[in-house]
């Protein structure tokens, strides 16, 4: 798939991210109504997703093939599972829409919002964080940001087309009658699986 950064990690400034900045991102992110589950190792990982798709009683998942899906197996696990997966372009453009979990990785959080950069250029990765009910990630626990500022730097020495996203809790909105109404326009849940451990790769 189309990515605006072909490796994000190294488009990173060195010297200002770290997981020094992840207790704040957490946090923030917690804050705004995101749930993040942190894991030491991406043994952990299927186990934290066969929990969920129980507990939210799944039978369809999209899902954008990235290097956690691959590590941990995820597409062998949920057909074991007996769960409709859709990995596909044309297979998530037409599902998507009836799936209950969506499922991506994102490049790097930033602290000072609980915010989290996807790099949005394919059309799946759009479709999949926005039309199920429920968008999971996978963050690299290290890749924090302290700021938006730094992120903003970040996007400007890396961005020539594409689409980039910042993601911030569930969807949410305020625009009748100032009531605030989660998940109208978007995902109610928004669960951010932090890993520490490093994945081959280098890219999302």
């Amino acid at each position: 798939m189309k990515k605006v950064c072909e490796n994000w990690r190294d488009a990173l400034p060195a010297g200002i991210w770290g997981p020094q900045h992840f207790e704040e991102f957490a946090a923030r992110a917690a804050s705004v109504a995101a749930e993040v589950i942190r894991v030491k190792t991406i043994a952990e990982i299927p186990d934290v997703l066969s929990q969920l798709v129980q507990n939210v009683s799944a039978k369809k998942i999209v899902m954008t093939e990235n290097r956690y899906v691959k590590a941990a197996g995820l597409i062998d696990l949920f057909k074991s599972m007996q769960i409709e997966t859709y990995t596909s372009g044309p297979d998530i453009r037409a599902h998507c829409d009836t799936a209950d979990l969506g499922l991506s990785a994102v490049e790097f959080g930033i602290a000072e919002t609980g915010s989290v950069c996807q790099d949005a250029y394919a059309v799946e990765d759009r479709l999949v964080s926005t039309l199920p009910p429920i968008h999971a990630v996978f963050l690299n626990s290290n890749y924090i940001l302290p700021s938006i500022e730094s992120a903003v730097e970040v996007f400007s020495n890396v961005f020539e087309r594409g689409y980039l996203s910042l993601i911030t809790g569930p969807s949410r909105t305020a625009d009748i009658e100032r009531v605030l109404t989660i998940g109208v326009h978007g995902p109610s849940r928004f669960i951010i699986i932090a890993v520490d451990e490093e994945v081959a790769g280098g890219e999302a």
